[in-house]
């Protein structure tokens, strides 16, 4: 469980959570770096990725909604072609919304856009994305960096030991120079080619 008690030295609050919950953990860290990512270079987050899954949720609702109320203003002898339909099409959703998160999302849980300050150069789009096997305690974080035709990753495992203290709490500073160092030989890569 993520806690909102604020430490002394930089009166941000800091994070704590359950050590020994997996997911819990994974969560953490994926905001933690997105919040460096966004507050420390000042990037736009991109909400596309996200809204796409909404709106698939949202259609999905919407069909069980039609399905519910058909039946309740049609009980179920008369209502049963419409049932199969919704039921079908509420299937068909689901199976294109795993297919949306498997092959669209792939684990990204931030968008985040660089903007030209002069307003020339096209914006580059910063992806990061982070997986954690069951049982492990690998922590597995992956930048993508867009700018162009031109697409670089570069990423990083570490333990989680390395980014929480004893008492489960998130050390933001662990965290920043990874994502410093990331982000920085990236922008060299970018730079070379």
């Amino acid at each position: 469980m993520a806690g909102g008690k604020e430490s002394a030295d930089n009166k941000k609050p800091e994070v704590k959570i359950d050590k020994w919950d997996g997911s819990a953990v994974k969560n953490a860290l994926d905001d933690a770096v997105k919040e460096v990512l966004i507050r420390k270079y000042n990037y736009i987050e991109n909400f596309s990725l996200m809204d796409g899954r909404l709106a698939l949720c949202g259609l999905a609702v919407s069909v069980a909604i039609v399905a519910l109320l058909w039946d309740f203003f049609y009980p179920f002898p008369t209502s049963k072609p419409v049932l199969v339909a919704c039921v079908s099409t509420y299937f068909v959703l689901m199976g294109i919304l795993t297919l949306y998160i498997t092959y669209k999302e792939k684990g990204i849980f931030v968008v985040a856009i660089q903007r030209d300050p002069a307003g020339f150069d096209p914006d580059i789009t910063w992806e990061a994305s982070s997986y954690m096997k069951k049982y492990n305690d690998k922590y597995n974080l992956v930048f993508s960096v867009k700018s162009g035709n031109n697409t670089y990753k570069s990423s990083t495992e570490r333990s989680v030991a390395n980014f929480i203290d004893v008492n489960g709490v998130i050390i933001p500073e662990t965290i920043e120079a990874v994502v410093k160092t990331i982000h920085d030989s990236l922008t060299v890569q970018r730079k070379d080619k």
